[in-house]
């Protein structure tokens, strides 16, 4: 095995004449090399750790102190108010002069002012980040407390801050009061129910406050201030690791390649591009060095999820599964054609060029030996129910060569697939999109990781692509880490002319090491039951990518209103065309401005966004009352989705008012009801999150596709849309083809339709469509399944 061929530095040979020891020099200069490289990283991880667990002050601010209390003693004025004097008399005395004495004092004293003057100046921006009014107000109307809170800010914010550096000064999520939360959830699905039902429902809202509630807010409370988050934890574990289904499809998300643009039509060159970049952004979170991310670029977000982006695995479990993450790994797995390679990442202390990558790529693609027997459809166990999959890996994993080679794929960085196969869009070709959405999505089920934190998928004309497992992190923070690796393998990195990496190759690296399994035939038999049932709900995603570029953010904002209000009003409208009626819609928020926040949810089916989308369909309704009753339901979408970031949201305090109530062994028909509310419309927005990455006004090509995920209920649509630019808005659609109600064709056609009505209302003269109408079973794409 490769670690074999590193770790003989040298050969040792027992002569009758004595020992003969040939040193091996390279090896010897790569261990050498290795660990100044390993000090060298703890010592800036140290420094950064040090910079960040003061800030925002810094440790040169200390000497500054303790200078200031120094030059004190020689003055009359006492700054300490005796507190000097008497840390001396209580100093051990004989082994020091007065002098001494004194000075070590004043140091102390220095010390103890400067650990609190930084414990309140954290507090202080904590208190000034628990402020939300800002967020409320109108775009480009800024109060003038708002101004003077953001220069508050500016100045406790301190200069350069570390990618962890406001951890410590992040506020917790606040638990919002029972009686706003029942009355929110009552006021949004009022236009969902008719008058009978809405009734009852009230009335088990009104029981449950008055009953029990009380009691779980007090315990939910309790939590919130002992908890870092009162929800992230639960949420984590109720709704991602104790789900006993697969998560192919049904959890886990993926994330596409540049649009138009592909680098390099070299497969091995351009895994080798990006996988160098995915290297150097490891190095720099490892070491808090990335920019923290910061609303208006000035609120900061926490980044403690970004922690398990690497070396980090899903490990399945009888009744739960669990997240597990390690420190640095130096390794990779690679699948390729029902084969894992074992690649080194490292050599001589330092990453692999991207020019070694490339050729260790090439490597594993010119290997002509076969699978192992059960060893293609090893994968499939992730794809498969979890029980199985535990039980599995219990009995046939746990010893001998399959543990071993399964700790290589649990343990490596993340996981890559060279494809056998070519995808991506292509304006030429219809489908393209979907077929590329589906392969990122599932594959074959069983040539992705899906356990591991993201599996990278190498297809053979050189895109690119990232399946994500969902219960480490959310979008963002895989979409975060993607930005940068495009814009550097583009923009930094390059390629030849002829399409390989730059670079020199040290041809002296062992190869990759090929896993060893020794799989019997009852383990192949789960094998293919898992693949069985994963390959069921692959061919079940109806999926669709629709690129809307008849206009985007850009006219949006002339029309004074939210791109994303705009977009969530356009997906009722297609919605209600599609399907006849309105639905329990989620929209995906963020909750990052409180320490360890995920996500929270905006119910966008509101009241304003019916009565809005009933005047779009009653003719004698006219466009001016038409607008009116958008801007209303618009502004209130907003209003919500603000709520839903600054911890006022809905869902999650419910979520958590049940958790507690099945501790305390209570039943409650209201929580019960809430919690099994189907979401037939769920929907999120992709965000761009490092603009100064790459200029789209000088490499307008240069955009990304943005991502998608599957559906969420059996007879409705899950929507991925992502706004690029100025003049693209990209969706994802999906659904299931076992539903005669939903296709994902038809409801991008309604989509497209809903957006150009819309627009007409602001600028009625302007893009006009002949797109009909779209109801029913198009293209025939139903009735052929």
């Amino acid at each position: 095995m490769a670690e074999a061929h590193q770790a003989v530095g040298f050969e040792f040979t027992v002569r009758p004449d004595g020992a003969d020891i040939k040193l091996s020099q390279e090896v010897i200069k790569n261990i050498y090399l290795s660990g100044v490289t390993a000090w060298r990283k703890r010592a800036i991880q140290f420094k950064n750790g040090v910079l960040a667990g003061v800030y925002p002050a810094s440790p040169s601010s200390w000497l500054i102190v303790v200078i200031a209390m120094i030059s004190t003693l020689y003055t009359r004025v006492d700054l300490s108010l005796g507190m000097i004097d008497l840390i001396k008399e209580n100093l051990p005395r004989g082994y020091m002069s007065v002098q001494t004495g004194k000075v070590l004092s004043a140091i102390l004293f220095a010390t103890l002012l400067w650990l609190f003057l930084i414990y309140l100046l954290r507090y202080s921006l904590k208190a000034l980040l628990s402020y939300h009014a800002w967020i409320f107000e109108s775009h480009g109307k800024m109060s003038s407390s708002t101004k003077l809170w953001l220069s508050l800010i500016k100045m406790f914010s301190g200069r350069r801050p570390l990618l962890y550096s406001f951890q410590a000064s992040l506020p917790r999520l606040p638990v919002p009061s029972v009686d706003d939360t029942i009355d929110r959830y009552l006021e949004s699905v009022h236009a969902l129910l008719d008058d009978k039902r809405y009734k009852q429902m009230e009335t088990l809202a009104n029981d449950f406050r008055n009953t029990s509630a009380p009691q779980l807010q007090r315990y939910l409370l309790l939590k919130s201030w002992w908890a870092t988050n009162y929800v992230s934890d639960w949420w984590e574990e109720y709704i991602y690791l104790r789900g006993r289904s697969p998560i192919m499809v049904n959890s886990n998300f993926y994330v596409m390649d540049l649009l138009y643009i592909t680098p390099t039509q070299r497969q091995t060159a351009r895994a080798g591009n990006v996988v160098h970049a995915m290297l150097q952004y490891r190095r720099k979170l490892e070491r808090g060095e990335h920019a923290p991310l910061r609303a208006l670029g000035i609120v900061p977000m926490c980044s403690s999820q970004m922690e398990r982006m690497f070396n980090t695995t899903r490990i399945p479990g009888i009744e739960t599964d669990i997240v597990q993450h390690l420190s640095d790994r130096k390794h990779l797995v690679v699948y390729h054609r029902g084969r894992f390679f074992q690649v080194w990442l490292y050599t001589g202390g330092r990453h692999l060029l991207p020019s070694e990558l490339e050729m260790q790529f090439q490597r594993i693609l010119n290997d002509t030996s076969e699978p192992q027997p059960g060893e293609l459809k090893l994968a499939a166990l992730t794809a498969g129910n979890r029980v199985p999959w535990a039980r599995a890996r219990l009995k046939y994993f746990s010893q001998g060569v399959n543990k071993a080679s399964l700790q290589a794929v649990e343990s490596s960085a993340f996981f890559l697939t060279l494809d056998d196969e070519a995808q991506g869009y292509d304006p030429a070709k219809t489908g393209s999109l979907d077929g590329y959405a589906k392969s990122l999505l599932h594959g074959k089920c069983y040539d992705r990781w899906f356990d591991k934190s993201f599996t990278l998928i190498s297809y053979t004309n050189g895109k690119m692509g990232i399946n994500t497992e969902h219960s480490w992190a959310d979008a963002p923070i895989i979409g975060h880490m993607w930005e940068y690796v495009l814009a550097t393998d583009c923009f930094h990195l390059g390629y030849t002319e002829e399409g390989h990496c730059k670079g020199d190759v040290n041809k002296g690296i062992p190869p990759p090491a090929r896993l060893e399994w020794q799989i019997p035939k009852e383990c192949r038999e789960t094998i293919e039951t898992s693949y069985v049932l994963a390959k069921q709900i692959a061919d079940d995603v109806d999926f669709h990518g629709c690129l809307f570029s008849e206009f985007g953010k850009g006219l949006i904002k002339k029309c004074r209103t939210s791109p994303d209000a705009f977009i969530q009003l356009a997906l009722q409208l297609a919605q209600f065309r599609d399907q006849g009626g309105f639905c329990l819609t989620y929209e995906s928020s963020m909750t990052r401005m409180f320490r360890e926040g995920r996500t929270e949810t905006v119910r966008s089916c509101t009241s304003e966004a019916v009565a809005f989308v009933r005047a779009m369909e009653e003719e004698d309704k006219t466009n001016g009352a038409r607008l009116e009753l958008f801007r209303k339901a618009a502004d209130k979408h907003q209003n919500m989705y603000r709520l839903a970031m600054t911890g006022s949201g809905i869902d999650r305090h419910l979520f958590c008012l049940y958790i507690m109530s099945k501790y305390l062994g209570m039943d409650s028909p209201f929580l019960k009801q809430v919690l099994s509310e189907p979401w037939k419309l769920s929907t999120s927005q992709t965000p761009q999150q490092q603009l100064n990455l790459v200029d789209i006004n000088k490499f307008p090509r240069y955009v990304g596709a943005g991502g998608g995920f599957g559906p969420v209920a059996d007879d409705g649509y899950g929507v991925s849309y992502i706004i690029v630019g100025e003049d693209l808005i990209t969706f994802h659609i999906s659904s299931k083809f076992s539903s005669s109600e939903t296709d994902s064709f038809r409801f991008g056609q309604n989509i497209r339709k809903a957006m150009l009505d819309i627009q007409s209302l602001f600028k009625p003269t302007n893009h006009k469509t002949e797109l009909p109408l779209m109801n029913g079973v198009s293209k025939g794409r139903k009735k052929d399944v």
